[in-house]
């Protein structure tokens, strides 16, 4: 969240996108409530199905899955066209008044750099164009044919309502009511607030969504105030707080980047990650990366990372291209890997296309599971159609204590870590993954010692002074995450007393100051509220610096006053910004730095001239499997760079008559995810696998509520108990009827009840930057059925 989850009372409209909060994060929708109830701000759905946050909106519009780019293209370009945009905002805030270089172009569904060989994209035709002295140009008019801001207007300029309405299904004056609301918070009086999830990132164009929805709310100059922000709900009960920690494979705690290859050297490396400014008047704080990385490495490798050894930069693996999900599981369906370790995670019913999944598993000579449960993906031998004489597979099962019965800390979705305490204890012979996790370190230590090997070096020199080396503390190693001054043994209080020559450790930059000399501040229950915005800075600790609102200069105008007096995120006194931590320091002047301070350009991007693969704009591509052809350009009718591994293609549908219907996965509050399919009482409320079916649909093809439905893709299939329903309509799209079938994903083969693992029926594919699977857009068919029935 670039916000915080209290924040949302502050708002005078949320749009829900993306998301069913509501349903898959209860508590924190509250705050939707409470803005609706106390401030009369209207609450709207986006969504491919009528949800439990739809039943107590104001409004909602259906659209077919896979069209939410379409719809915040539209929005995007109403606020243009009907000049509702915070245009002071916009000025002082984003690069609209960037100029952007004569290579750049958009033609029939493809940006200028376009390589069809290699399937990707020279970012260079992106570039800003530059002036005499290195920094980038600008037009404070904004009239300058290819300043951002003309770019951007004629980019949308093609989603027109009507087109929006043929692309989503939608009807016109649907879209044009929801318009209207959302775009009525480009002033200074008003703000507004967009909630999403996985609806929004589980696609093969999830980043970009996303991006839309930030160009849309810097337009209307919604980022960085309160009531404000981009906020994305994270999962039960750490996601935040694992991917700050890097259980993403493809960064280092603190969103630091991984070495690769061809960075032979730390100066090479720091070259490449260190970010230079575009203009002069910019933090560009991410000119620190040297800092950050050097600190970290001095956690990890202690007196072993000198400046000699260029901080044992070697004893770190070099990435070789990306280390996905995706990419990961499609090594192993090729066999060239060996052992996987599944820690906290259900791989076999979390990930898309189980058929290719269970090969996968079938191929690894060992694979470790470390969890509370004996979950499907710890005896995938025994799915269905599986023969375990066929599989050599070694499978080590670690049973580790749930988060109930241990402390430590949660960082939620909006950045507060918070403290907890233990409520239980673990069952007698249950260890907590602490243990489990430094138990495997020193058993492979004590073999490198016995035997020697390739690595020994970083394995050896890896620090761990610990009181009890073999499990550390949680309060050890929230100490070592937080960070020393090493000179003095002191605890730092703040990231900007890193350094790069060796005398600071911290285990992850963005979490410094979260344990102080004054004690464990994500411990802190302080309920003051002095400017009555729920910002609470003595509860808990908030990343960054303990920051509530990110982004807050963009909160006032270029003098630093506020932008609306009753909702001020800080204010210029004069003297000093008062109010939320600042962006930068306290007694820095308003018109010395932009107010995005992690971008090189000082302000927020409206043009991403290279962060992101498929463009420096988001544009409308189909999923891979699509009832409609792109309205808007047919040619180019998928994401142009997405990566396809070996069989997928040859896995999809090819938009013909046996697969017809529109398909999404979504998830219930009873089940909340999986590890509920152990919990009595949670299951006996939503017993049954089940296939959320349209009337009419239903009616078409016969099937009664309650009976048995088969619903198959050209991967697999799965059976359920029939659910139909009127929350899910009959769309016209592109002048075809459309319709949506929706499926729950809880279900497995293990558990006290169990149920068809309805990713049998998602495609192998991901989005462009991220991999992260398109669970929420593909194609089926359905019929009536027999007897309740396992999938095959």
């Amino acid at each position: 969240m670039t916000n915080h989850w209290k924040d949302i009372k502050n708002t005078d409209v949320i749009l829900v996108m993306g998301a069913n909060p509501a349903e898959n994060h209860p508590c924190g929708f509250k705050w939707a409530v409470e803005a609706r109830d106390n401030r009369g701000a209207k609450l709207l759905t986006i969504d491919p199905r009528f949800t439990r946050t739809s039943a107590v909106a104001d409004r909602h519009m259906q659209i077919r899955p896979g069209s939410d780019i379409a719809v915040l293209g539209g929005l995007i370009r109403y606020a243009l066209e009907n000049d509702l945009h915070h245009a002071d905002y916009v000025r002082a805030h984003t690069n609209a008044t960037f100029v952007v270089g004569e290579e750049y172009g958009f033609a029939d569904g493809l940006f200028a750099g376009f390589d069809e060989a290699a399937s990707n994209y020279d970012r260079t035709a992106w570039d800003y164009e530059r002036g005499p002295d290195g920094y980038v140009r600008r037009d404070p008019t904004l009239g300058h044919p290819r300043s951002v801001f003309q770019l951007l207007k004629r980019h949308y300029d093609r989603y027109t309502p009507e087109v929006v309405a043929d692309i989503a299904g939608c009807s016109v004056d649907e879209f044009l009511q929801m318009a209207e609301i959302i775009c009525s918070t480009g002033r200074a009086d008003r703000v507004g607030t967009i909630m999403y999830a996985v609806g929004w990132t589980m696609h093969t164009v999830g980043s970009q969504i996303i991006r839309t929805a930030a160009i849309l709310q810097l337009l209307l100059g919604n980022i960085g105030r309160p009531g404000g922000g981009i906020n994305a709900l994270r999962g039960h009960a750490n996601v935040q707080g694992a991917t700050d920690h890097a259980i993403v494979a493809g960064i280092l705690p603190g969103y630091l980047k991984v070495p690769t290859p061809p960075q032979t050297s730390l100066a090479t490396h720091m070259s490449e990650s260190t970010p230079r400014p575009l203009v002069r008047d910019t933090v560009n704080y991410w000119g620190n990366y040297p800092k950050f990385y050097v600190s970290q490495m001095k956690a990890w490798f202690g007196e072993h990372a000198t400046r000699d050894n260029d901080f044992a930069y070697d004893y770190l693996a070099k990435q070789d291209g990306d280390a996905t999900w995706l990419s990961i599981w499609d090594k192993a369906h090729q066999g060239t890997l060996e052992g996987f370790v599944a820690l906290g995670f259900n791989p076999l019913l979390a990930g898309p296309d189980v058929p290719r999944l269970l090969d996968a598993m079938s191929k690894l000579k060992w694979k470790v599971v470390i969890d509370p449960f004996m979950l499907d993906s710890a005896e995938f031998w025994k799915a269905p159609g599986m023969n375990p004489a066929d599989i050599d597979t070694e499978v080590l099962y670690l049973p580790s204590s749930h988060w109930i019965e241990r402390d430590g800390s949660f960082t939620n979705s909006g950045r507060w870590a918070q403290w907890k305490e233990k409520a239980v204890d673990p069952p007698i012979g249950v260890r907590s993954d602490t243990w489990i996790l430094s138990e495997l370190f020193w058993r492979v230590k004590e073999l490198y010692q016995d035997e020697g090997g390739a690595w020994n070096d970083p394995i050896q020199h890896l620090t761990w002074d610990y009181l009890n080396p073999r499990e550390p503390s949680m309060i050890e190693l929230a100490k070592e995450i937080n960070g020393y001054d090493l000179r003095t043994g002191r605890l730092l209080s703040s990231f900007g007393e890193l350094a790069d020559d060796g005398t600071t450790s911290s285990g992850n930059w963005i979490y410094t100051g979260s344990y102080t000399e004054a004690g464990n501040q994500m411990q802190r229950r302080g309920t003051d509220d002095p400017g009555g915005l729920g910002m609470h800075h003595d509860w808990a600790f908030s990343w960054p610096a303990n920051r509530r609102v990110l982004y807050n200069r963009a909160s006032a105008d270029a003098e630093g006053r506020p932008w609306d007096p009753s909702r001020a995120g800080i204010a210029w006194n004069g003297r000093e910004w008062i109010g939320d931590v600042p962006d930068y320091g306290r007694t820095t002047p308003p018109d010395a730095a932009g107010a995005f301070i992690m971008t090189e350009e000082g302000v927020a991007r409206l043009f991403s001239s290279q962060q992101l693969a498929d463009g420096p704009f988001s544009e409308h591509y189909e999923p891979v499997e699509s009832p409609s052809p792109n309205a808007l350009h047919d040619n180019v009718p998928i994401n142009p760079v997405i990566r396809w591994y070996d069989g997928v293609r040859e896995s999809l549908a090819n938009g013909d008559d046996d697969y017809p219907y529109a398909c999404t996965i979504y998830r219930v509050v009873e089940r909340e995810h999986f590890v509920t399919s152990n919990v009595p009482l949670l299951v006996e409320t939503m017993p049954d696998f089940f296939v959320e079916l349209p009337e009419g649909l239903a009616e078409e093809k016969g099937i009664p509520n309650g009976s048995q439905v088969r619903v198959w893709s050209k991967r697999g299939e799965v059976q359920g108990t029939a659910i139909v329903t009127k929350r899910i309509k009959p769309l016209r799209v592109n002048g075809k009827v459309v319709w949506t079938v929706g499926i729950p994903v809880h279900w497995g083969f293990v558990g006290i009840t169990q149920g068809s693992m309805a990713n049998l029926l998602t495609p192998f594919i991901g989005d462009a930057n991220t991999r992260c699977p398109e669970f929420k857009a593909f194609l089926v068919n359905i019929e009536p059925a027999g007897p309740a029935r396992m999938e095959t």
